[in-house]
């Protein structure tokens, strides 16, 4: 999951996208840039382009290989992405999710080992916080390197409605019980739910899967171990999803709620709904379409509830680690896309850069500058959520492969419907190819 969300054609996507990789042949340019050049290929958006745009600039300025940097919109950049790799016209350095969307590129050998550039710059590799570098490690081998700000999943909540009902947020899961029956006895919605759309689902069976039984757990689904989504802690986690729906916790109509024309965060911000599950992004939502909710201070944020008796240690988190830049195999200056990265994603420059328009770096030691920065409160809290996390889970539709997340994100909302229980989503999921 992402600020910019893939549809459910993602998968129609690959598909053609091999096909036009096939038909590619050996026309379009050579691998990589022009003679003395490094194309680097990110995401579009303004705020963050203009400080990548200046990243380059000032690494052009210091002699040798200039960058040129391509930027693409979200889901077009998927798809040209898959053609490029397949083809002779790969960039040098590329932007990417780590985790399932960088592995099929380095299964397919088209991606470069960065393990003994680090080997050779301990301190490089020691800039980065750990939680966050495991996701571009597969194999025991690094891949990538953090490009943006983290992403994690946090419990949002409405200061407003929590004190006209003389409550206070949750820490355990039988806070959150408690309070579900709280809210509606007040006639307000406990949590905000934009069900039509999986992946906002997701969120809860993520969260609950790490604190019931840890992150090994969904590890072993993710490596396609036999009978991994038959886990006692899976089916566990399942159950209390269906515990939520039944008890009335994101009300009746949330499978009709849309959470990209603001149907969620619309319902939490005007107090119609006590609990946000979201993305950190949300905050950045809501500063566009409930300004005064956050600026006056009536938004507040928790990690998300223990669970007691649980695996999981209650610091883990889940999300979206941050997005990498990683070097194609392909490249023929693999040392100056090298230098790039490393003079350029850890720079004073670069850094309060992306502070400046919203980002959280992954990088260590961050706290003084976050604390002077815009929105100092929420960037200190999640910069320290990441920070002292043991484990931070990448979201499972980044890190399954295409059509077992969309398998994934379907089963969920029968799920969510009570159009299946969780014995039969577990058998449905261990179907999927």
């Amino acid at each position: 999951m992402f600020r910019n969300r893939r549809g459910a054609g993602w998968t129609a996507l690959i598909a053609a996208a091999v096909l036009a990789a096939g038909a590619c042949g050996t026309s379009g340019p050579a691998g990589g840039g022009a003679a003395g050049e490094i194309r680097a290929w990110t995401l579009q958006g303004d705020a963050v382009n203009k400080v990548e745009r200046d990243g380059v600039t000032a690494f052009n300025k210091s002699g040798g290989t200039d960058v040129r940097l391509e930027t693409f919109l979200n889901d077009p950049y998927k798809q040209k992405l898959q053609v490029a790799m397949g083809a002779p016209n790969a960039p040098d350095v590329f932007i990417n999710w780590g985790g399932g969307h960088l592995k099929q590129y380095v299964d397919a050998g088209q991606v470069a080992d960065l393990t003994a550039e680090f080997q050779k710059d301990p301190a490089w590799l020691n800039s980065f916080l750990p939680s966050v570098m495991k996701t571009a490690q597969l194999g025991g081998k690094y891949y990538g390197v953090p490009e943006r700000g983290m992403q994690p999943i946090v419990l949002f909540y409405n200061k407003d409605v929590f004190a006209a009902a003389g409550a206070l947020p949750p820490k355990t899961w039988d806070d959150v019980l408690k309070l579900v029956d709280t809210f509606k006895g007040r006639k307000i919605t406990p949590f905000a739910l934009a069900g039509s759309q999986g992946w906002t689902e997701l969120m809860w069976l993520e969260y609950l899967l790490d604190r019931v039984g840890g992150p090994a757990k969904f590890q072993a689904i993710m490596n396609g171990t036999a009978g991994a989504w038959n886990d006692p802690a899976v089916l566990r986690s399942l159950t209390m999803i269906r515990q939520l729906v039944d008890r009335g916790a994101f009300g009746t109509g949330f499978g009709s709620v849309d959470y990209d024309v603001g149907g969620a965060s619309t319902l939490f911000a005007t107090g119609k709904a006590a609990m946000h599950l979201m993305g950190s992004w949300e905050y950045a939502t809501q500063l566009g379409q409930n300004p005064d909710f956050v600026k006056k201070g009536r938004m507040g944020w928790v990690p998300f509830p223990a669970v007691a008796g649980g695996a999981g240690d209650p610091r883990n988190i889940v999300g979206n680690p941050t997005n990498f830049y990683s070097v194609s195999a392909k490249t023929k200056d693999k040392a100056a896309a090298v230098r790039f990265l490393k003079e350029t994603m850890t720079s004073d420059a670069y850094v309060q850069g992306m502070i400046g328009v919203g980002e959280i770096p992954a990088i260590k030691g961050l706290e003084p500058k976050l604390r002077g920065g815009p929105d100092a409160a929420y960037s200190t809290f999640i910069y320290s959520m990441v920070s002292g996390a043991p484990e931070f889970t990448q979201s499972w539709d980044q890190a399954l492969t295409p059509s077992v997340s969309e398998a994934l994100l379907t089963n969920l909302q029968k799920l969510f419907l009570k159009e299946i229980d969780p014995g039969e989503f577990a058998a449905a999921m261990g179907k999927a190819k």
